[in-house]
């Protein structure tokens, strides 16, 4: 039996304001995720200290990945109790200051992402006056029920968004 491909992509979205050293800041702190990315209302650390390589979080939302008829059988209890939440444990693998990058994988969840693992990576200029950029790279196990491009399109309207919140708060609009 051939053994499925994983898939792999990126997204990235360019801001015209908010430099690299405004916007690095909010990705530092790994448990503050919530704060920014929508439809995520529950982030909080589970193991170790913020922003420390090891560290993990635990993510929860109703606004997130989970597909309809979700064939995962992932029995492990979710205290939330609510079967319509999308909820991940996820652990920092590596963060560097100096590269305004970190990279983490997906140790549990019920989205039925396996072998998952995201960098994301802050890059100065891009924008006319400054700015910068954001790549957030993806690679996890096909999944039974989705395809490729409606993942990437997810991820490109969440990190979208996500930035929009970022730059609003920098700049009060």
């Amino acid at each position: 039996m051939a053994k499925n491909l994983k898939w792999e992509a990126e997204v990235s979205t360019t801001l015209q304001k908010a430099t690299a050293d405004q916007i690095w800041p909010l990705f530092q702190d790994f448990f503050g995720l919530h704060k920014w990315f929508p439809g995520l209302a529950t982030c909080y650390g589970i193991h170790g200290s913020n922003g420390e390589p090891g560290c993990m979080r635990y993510c929860s939302g109703s606004g997130g990945l989970k597909r309809e008829g979700n064939i995962n059988t992932n029995t492990n209890n979710n205290d939330d109790g609510d079967s319509n939440l999308s909820w991940s444990k996820e652990r920092l693998v590596a963060i560097s200051g100096a590269k305004m990058t970190f990279t983490y994988e997906i140790v549990d969840c019920n989205i039925g992402f396996e072998s998952y693992v995201s960098t994301v990576t802050v890059v100065p200029g891009g924008g006319g006056g400054g700015g910068c950029t954001v790549r957030w790279r993806i690679s996890l196990d096909p999944v039974v029920g989705w395809n490729l491009e409606d993942l990437v399109g997810r991820y490109e309207l969440g990190l979208q968004r996500m930035l929009k919140k970022m730059e609003a708060s920098i700049f009060g609009f």
